[in-house]
C-alpha cells in the first residue's frame, strides 16, 4: 500500500508540470553511454513518448561518437580530436553518415514500439542545417548558419516525434558532422523550445564533490574561468548557457542512465540533474 501512495503522490507532483508544459517543445540530446545501455536506453524511449502523450512535444538530436569510432577502427581509419572535435575527412564523413543514418533509424523504431508516432531526419534526404566550414584543419566539421526550423514544426504539428542527426550541408551540397550538443541548442533556440535537455553519463555539474542543482549563467562562467568545471562538462555547460542566453527557458544536464531520469527531471520540485537559467 506505501507503495502505491508513493506513485500516487508522484503523479499527483507532476501535475502542475504537465499543465504548465502543455504544447511546449522541449529539445532532448540523447547520445554517449546512454545509448549503449539496454536498459537506459529502453528507460530513454519510453520516457519521450510518455511526454508526447502528455501533451509535450518532444524533439530528439542524437549523437554517436562511440559508434563511429569503432566503425573507423574496423576500416583501419584512426580517429583524431582537436578540442573534442572530430577531424573528419572525405572518408570519415561517409562512416559519420553511414552510423548516423543507422542510429536514426534505430532510434526511430525503439520510439515507434515504445508507443510513439517517430520521424528520422538525416541530411541528404532532409537537410535541416545550413552550415560552413568550423575550421580548416577539422576538416568536414560544420559552424551552423541556419537551421530549418518550420520543417520540424510541421511534423511537430502532425503529431510526430522528430529524431534528428547532427549533420548538415553547406552551399555546395557538401556533407559536414556537427557537435552533437551543438545541433541540440541550436535547434532548441530556433524552435524556442522551454526546455532543452542533455543526457549524459554523470550527475549534472559535480563541484568538490557535490551536485550542484541549479546555477545561473554568470556562475556557471565563473566555476569555468576558475577551473571548478573541466573537461568534458566544459563544452555540455557552455551549450546550455548558449541556449538560454538565446531564450530557452532552462537547460538541464542530467544522467541519462537513470531509470526515468527524464521525467524525473521535469516532472518533480527536485529532479535529479543541474539546470540553468539565466
Amino acid at each position: 500500500m506505501e507503495r502505491i501512495k508513493i506513485k500516487a503522490a508522484t503523479l499527483v507532483e507532476a501535475l502542475p508540470y504537465i499543465r504548465k508544459f502543455h504544447g511546449k517543445v522541449v529539445v532532448i540530446k540523447y547520445g554517449g553511454k546512454v545509448m549503449t545501455s539496454e536498459e537506459a536506453q529502453r528507460s530513454a524511449m519510453t520516457d519521450i513518448v510518455l511526454l508526447k502523450h502528455v501533451g509535450l512535444n518532444p524533439v530528439v538530436v542524437h549523437g554517436g561518437g562511440p559508434e563511429i569510432t569503432r566503425r573507423m577502427k574496423e576500416r583501419r581509419v584512426r580517429p583524431r580530436f582537436v578540442n573534442g572535435l572530430r577531424v573528419t575527412d572525405a572518408r570519415t564523413i561517409k562512416i559519420v553518415r553511414e552510423s548516423f543514418e543507422e542510429i536514426n533509424g534505430r532510434i526511430e523504431g525503439f520510439l515507434n514500439k515504445s508507443g510513439g508516432k517517430a520521424i528520422g531526419l538525416v541530411a541528404g534526404r532532409n537537410t535541416l542545417f545550413r552550415v560552413s566550414p568550423l575550421e580548416r584543419t577539422l576538416g568536414y566539421v560544420g559552424r551552423i548558419e541556419h537551421v530549418e526550423s518550420r520543417a520540424i514544426r510541421a511534423l511537430i504539428g502532425d503529431n510526430y516525434i522528430p529524431v534528428v542527426s547532427p549533420l548538415g550541408m553547406d552551399e555546395g551540397g557538401r556533407l559536414y558532422n556537427i557537435n552533437a550538443d551543438t545541433a541540440a541548442t541550436h535547434l532548441a533556440e530556433a524552435l524556442r523550445a522551454e526546455k532543452l535537455t542533455l543526457m549524459t553519463d554523470v550527475d549534472g555539474v559535480i563541484i568538490d564533490g557535490e551536485q550542484v542543482r541549479h546555477l545561473t549563467i554568470r556562475r556557471a562562467r565563473d566555476l569555468i574561468r576558475r577551473g571548478k568545471i573541466t573537461e568534458g562538462m566544459i563544452p555540455k555547460v557552455e551549450a546550455a548557457v548558449h541556449s538560454v542566453r538565446a531564450g530557452v527557458r532552462k537547460a538541464h544536464l542530467i544522467n541519462g542512465t537513470v531509470v526515468h531520469g527524464l521525467l524525473l527531471e521535469i516532472f518533480t520540485r527536485k529532479g535529479i540533474g543541474t539546470e540553468i537559467v539565466k
